[in-house]
């Protein structure tokens, strides 16, 4: 159940790389393994004083002191933009991009520009942020772009006609949209980026015990916590979950790859409707439209 191990022995030093919401769960342990092969590491997180938690467990078990905190509010399109210009402002390059951050099963909540909360911070938020750091990314290359989907995409459908789910909101639909949204952004976004240097990947990371599940838990009956409770023991823990996008971060074998869906290490096919160019194409247009990006 732990899944595929990332066993390449790649060195990061001199590269940089920016992980979103890195100060919890698979995203701190990919910030480790980042540093460990001696990369500058960007966190960037929304709650800052777990960030600077985070960043000092980084650099005492990596032994790499070149650990950064900065401010990200995926909920915030203004907190993207803001970031965006902070690094394009502060950092002489950007190597690799890790959409990592998420939410998960939330009540009908909305971000602060009036999106759907789980849309918006899943999928709205890293477009923008990607959009923006394209340039540098491209200035850096070659460089790479991973993006931390889920299985559950394969149980999704995008909902152009009610994208903010204002009609029939549904915390799961609302979830799986949002998968869906990220391995869709990822295959539209290698399309543009073909020839550049720049490389993208999705994946699904696992079944994973993490801080994500917080608002999933809770909903649960009673005879359901008490089903769940010996599947707990199958579940990967964060450094097993981490592997996938650590391994598309840095295996040497995807270089020539690009806009490819991953799950334990190894390329896998994902649902039909994320394979749908024509969705990816209105996808891409809506999303750009949502945040204002020309």
């Amino acid at each position: 159940m732990a899944g595929g191990v990332c066993r390449s022995k790649v060195r990061l030093d001199g590269k940089t790389v920016l992980i979103t919401g890195a100060n919890t769960g698979i995203g701190k342990e990919t910030a480790v393994d980042m540093a460990c092969r001696g990369a500058r590491v960007i966190l960037a997180c929304r709650d800052l004083p777990k960030a600077y938690m985070a960043a000092d467990e980084i650099r005492q078990r990596s032994g790499n002191g070149n650990v950064v905190v900065k401010k990200l509010d995926l909920a915030s399109l203004q907190s993207v933009r803001d970031l965006a210009k902070n690094i394009k402002d502060n950092e002489k390059r950007l190597d690799i991009l890790i959409n990592n951050a998420g939410i998960m099963m939330c009540p009908k909540w909305k971000t602060e520009d009036g999106f759907e909360m789980q849309f918006g911070v899943n999928h709205l938020g890293h477009f923008l942020l990607t959009n923006c750091l394209v340039d540098m990314l491209q200035k850096s290359a070659p460089s790479r772009i991973v993006t931390v989907s889920s299985m559950a995409h394969e149980n999704g459908n995008i909902h152009f006609d009610d994208i903010n789910l204002d009609k029939d909101y549904n915390p799961d639909k609302s979830y799986r949209q949002s998968k869906l949204a990220n391995v869709l952004f990822s295959r539209e976004l290698a399309s543009r980026l073909q020839g550049t240097g720049v490389t993208v990947y999705s994946l699904h990371p696992g079944i994973i015990l993490t801080e994500l599940g917080r608002y999933l838990l809770p909903t649960l009956a009673m005879w359901q916590k008490i089903l769940a409770k010996p599947l707990l023991m199958l579940i990967k823990s964060p450094v097993e979950g981490a592997q996938t996008t650590i391994y598309c971060a840095v295996e040497e074998s995807l270089a020539s790859e690009t806009g490819l869906y991953y799950s334990d290490c190894a390329v896998k096919q994902p649902a039909p409707q994320a394979l749908d160019d024509d969705a990816a194409k209105k996808l891409w247009d809506l999303s750009a439209s949502m945040v204002g990006l020309n």
